[in-house]
Order: C-alpha cells, then sequence, then structure tokens
C-alpha cells in the first residue's frame, strides 16, 4: 500500500481547515496515510489549538504568505508519502476518494497527476469539475467541462486523460515532483497547477481525472469574488503562463490578440462601469511582464523571478 500525503493551506480560514479535517477523519478509508496542514502567515497564528485537538495531524507555521504554491511546496518537502494528495482547505471529502485515486496512479503507470470529480459544497449535485480542455495558447483559453451543470453520471465516461488537473484537489507522484520540481512559486496565486501540469506533461507523463473519485469544494457560484489582487493576478499569470510555456511565435500571436482585443475590451469595460482600480491593475499586470526579462537555458525565463505579489 503507497502512503499518501495529504497536503492543505490555511490563510485565515481556520474553520474551513477544521472542517475539511474533520471530513477526512469521519470518511478516510485509506490506512497509509499522513496529513500536513501548513499554514501560510495568518493573522493569528492557529496551530497551538489545532495541535490540541488534531494531534495525528503534522502542522507547519509560515510566518509570510508564501502563495498558494508556496505553501503547498513547504508541505510537499516536509512530506514523507509515494503519492501527494494537495487540496483546497474549503474542501470536503468523500468515502473512498484516496482510495480511487491511489487506484489511478497504481494501476496507470504512465499518468504524473490525477484530479477527481469536483462539485459544489453549496449546490452538492452540481458540477465544478469534470476535466479542462486543451488550451488554445493563441489566446491562452480554455474551458473547464461540466462547470455548474447538474451531475446525472453523463460525464463519468470522462475517466482517463485530460488538458490540466483542478487545483482544488490534485494527486500526484513523489517521482513526478522529483523529476520536475515543486509547483511554480513564481505565480503566487492562479494558474500555478495549468503550468505544472504543462511541465509534467512535457516530462513524458499524462494528466488525467478520476471520475469514480468525488471531492465537494467550496466555491461561491454566482457571487461575484472579484477583487484588485484577482484581477491582477489573473491578467499577469495568464500572459506569464504563455511566455513560459510557448515559443516565441505563439507568444508574439498571443501579445497581439491580447493587447488587441483582450485589453480594449477590459480598458472599455472597466470605463464604463468605472472601476478605475480594476483598469490600474490591467496596467500593472502588462508592465509587469514587459518588464521583467525572466531568463533561463530551457524556456527562456528564469522561474525565480521576483515575487508577483508586489
Amino acid at each position: 500500500m503507497k502512503k499518501v500525503s495529504i497536503i492543505t493551506v490555511n490563510y485565515n480560514q481556520p474553520a474551513a481547515t477544521e472542517a475539511l479535517l474533520e471530513s477526512i477523519f469521519n470518511t478516510n478509508t485509506y490506512f497509509s496515510l499522513e496529513i500536513i496542514v501548513v499554514d501560510n502567515g495568518s493573522t493569528e497564528n492557529p496551530l497551538h489549538p489545532w495541535k490540541l485537538k488534531f494531534p495525528a495531524v503534522n502542522f507547519i507555521r509560515s510566518e509570510v504568505n508564501l502563495g498558494y504554491a508556496g505553501g503547498c511546496n513547504l508541505g510537499i518537502r516536509e512530506a514523507i508519502g509515494d503519492y501527494y494528495l494537495i487540496v483546497h482547505n474549503d474542501t470536503e471529502f468523500t468515502e473512498e476518494l484516496i482510495d480511487n485515486l491511489v487506484e489511478t496512479l497504481d494501476n496507470h503507470p504512465e499518468v504524473g497527476i490525477v484530479s477527481p470529480k469536483i462539485r459544489y459544497l453549496e449546490k452538492p449535485d452540481t458540477l465544478q469539475y469534470a476535466g479542462y480542455t486543451k488550451m488554445n495558447y493563441s489566446t491562452a483559453t480554455n474551458r473547464c467541462i461540466g462547470n455548474q451543470v447538474k451531475d446525472k453520471g453523463q460525464y463519468d465516461k470522462l475517466t482517463g486523460p485530460t488538458a490540466y488537473v483542478h487545483r482544488a484537489a490534485m494527486m500526484v507522484r513523489r517521482e513526478v515532483v522529483r523529476k520536475v520540481g515543486e509547483m511554480p512559486e513564481i505565480y503566487f496565486l492562479y494558474y500555478e497547477e495549468m503550468d505544472w501540469s504543462e511541465q509534467i506533461r512535457n516530462a513524458g507523463y499524462t494528466i488525467w481525472v478520476n471520475m469514480q473519485a468525488l471531492i465537494y469544494h467550496k466555491s461561491t457560484i454566482s457571487a461575484d469574488n472579484r477583487s484588485n489582487v484577482k484581477e491582477y493576478l489573473t491578467t499577469r499569470n495568464r500572459i506569464l503562463f504563455i511566455r513560459r510555456n510557448c515559443e516565441w511565435k505563439v507568444r508574439a500571436t498571443f501579445w497581439t490578440y491580447f493587447i488587441f482585443v483582450v485589453a480594449i475590451r477590459k480598458i472599455f469595460r472597466y470605463l464604463r462601469k468605472r472601476q478605475s482600480t480594476f483598469l490600474r491593475q490591467l496596467f500593472k499586470a502588462i508592465y509587469w511582464n514587459m518588464s521583467y526579462t525572466i531568463y533561463s537555458t530551457e524556456m527562456g525565463y528564469d522561474v525565480n523571478a521576483n515575487n508577483p505579489a508586489e
């Protein structure tokens, strides 16, 4: 039996993290397991009460917010499992979730990383993720399959290869992490799992979704949860993803599309809605990508460039 390390990151959401831990203990049927919780610089350090309440869990504290990938990587460095199950702290487990994901990696050595079926916790009959379509690199667009569709089993046949895993829940082999490296921290938040999927696929592995494994994710469907940070990072990282993963001809095509279609469309929308702060985030994201030549011998970029949250 392979050992599984469950890794999750907490940032100012202690109630959600505790609910996740309780769901793991209440549903788990897999016995070779360790649980690692990384507190990612929360305002108040929750580790002391957690250690008393959950003595079987390995808690790690970072005094600064390392970003999602940075927090996960901190947990990965402490993990001893053969497989790492990285999950958002606002997810809740179901029975045989771990068993089904482990079965995928055990029975398919070509698979490097796999995500389960994801449903919304608030609407438990509604899908959030049943795989991803391939990326159109010229526009940096793709589609999350099944999102906001009632789950009647119509996508269960999709178990198998998919374009990308979902950052809310993904199980990866330890050997894959050693081969391709940890999750890229340059993104700080958003797009890091898509870039990681690209690196894993380039290393010769396939990306899978297992529709027999199910997890619930607390993610508001209808509310506008946009913020300055999200507007900046999603725009900045969309450009960065293409810069890191495409040849210069594709990058040139993308830049043309982004500047003359995406940016102009965003500018008019922000002006119409009087969202001047979002307009500043757009220009800031473009400037960041134009200002930093992040060089490396492999892709022409340095994965250790400046902190993207700055």
